[in-house]
């Protein structure tokens, strides 16, 4: 069992509990997501990670709830776990009951519940299986090291050993979609598009089906590119100048039609909407 404490606590807010047979880290998430309602970005997160047995769950609470007691008096515990063991969380809902002062939330157990119904098998209860190196795992590495390789046009020798190109104007969102495609596993190469200068021939060597080009709106990119520049835009206008910017976009339209790619909008999008679209369309053409 490993003991730790994350963040600032807030002086009117509580701390949050994480409890964990594996490292905690999807509670601690869902703890920042639920906290983050109340305004708090930086809460109290204490972690008791890699439990094994229950007992040092229940020295846990014992230790923790008499030390609270004689320095704040009445104690009410807000606890998040993920607990893969069914014999653990059973344990667990048991003491919860017996003991009104905790505030339980089971992150995981409902969702294995619920797939065992469904898929009629039987969970195999291993802590941090999520994290168990895999073929999988080591898919997602190659590519996300092979993205990171070919990040804004670098090495355009390899496009063609690319499972996705990504193609666009500056400030479009590249780096970022490519970086969350390759955390999905895919291998992603992405090409800035520049009205003066061509892009690399290797680009016309690439399957169309494979290429995706970003594309946005003239006042989203001008906006964008304004706060990019910040205090230096009298020196470098010409990036966030309207006229350069529709120049940018005309140019990219018009080399994406030329190579037949597909078209998918990033503006008021989230990178992960973008990434969910590209994946679409590549499953739809180039099925498995």
């Amino acid at each position: 069992m490993e003991l730790s404490a994350l963040g600032t606590r807030s002086q009117d807010f509580p701390t949050v509990h994480v409890i964990s047979d594996s490292v905690g880290v999807t509670a601690q998430t869902l703890a920042r997501a639920a906290t983050a309602q109340f305004g708090l970005k930086n809460p109290r997160i204490e972690t008791v990670s890699r439990v094994r047995t229950f007992e040092e769950i229940e020295h846990f609470f014992e230790e923790h709830v008499e030390h609270h007691r004689k320095r704040f008096g009445d104690v009410h515990l807000v606890v998040f776990y993920t607990l893969v063991d069914d014999g653990m969380r059973r344990k667990m809902s048991e003491y919860v009951a017996k003991n009104p002062y905790i505030i339980a939330v089971d992150l995981i157990g409902p969702a294995i519940d619920a797939l065992a119904q469904v898929s009629g098998r039987e969970p195999e209860d291993v802590p941090g299986g999520l994290r168990i190196a895999d073929a999988d795992y080591f898919q997602r590495i190659e590519a996300m090291e092979f993205t990171i390789a070919h990040d804004d046009g670098r090495n355009p020798q390899d496009l063609t050993k690319a499972d996705i190109v990504l193609v666009g104007v500056s400030r479009t969102s590249k780096t970022p979609t490519s970086i969350y495609l390759s955390q999905q596993g895919y291998k992603v190469a992405n090409i800035p598009l520049d009205p003066k200068t061509d892009p690399p021939k290797e680009l016309f060597d690439v399957d169309a089906k494979r290429i995706f080009g970003l594309m946005t709106t003239p006042d989203v990119l001008i906006g964008i590119r304004q706060r990019r520049l910040g205090n230096a835009a009298g020196v470098a206008s010409s990036y966030a100048d309207p006229e350069a910017v529709y120049e940018d976009l005309e140019k990219a339209r018009s080399l994406m039609r030329k190579l037949g790619c597909i078209v998918v909008r990033t503006d008021n999008r989230a990178v992960e909407e973008t990434a969910q679209q590209i994946l679409r369309y590549y499953d739809l053409a180039n099925p498995q």
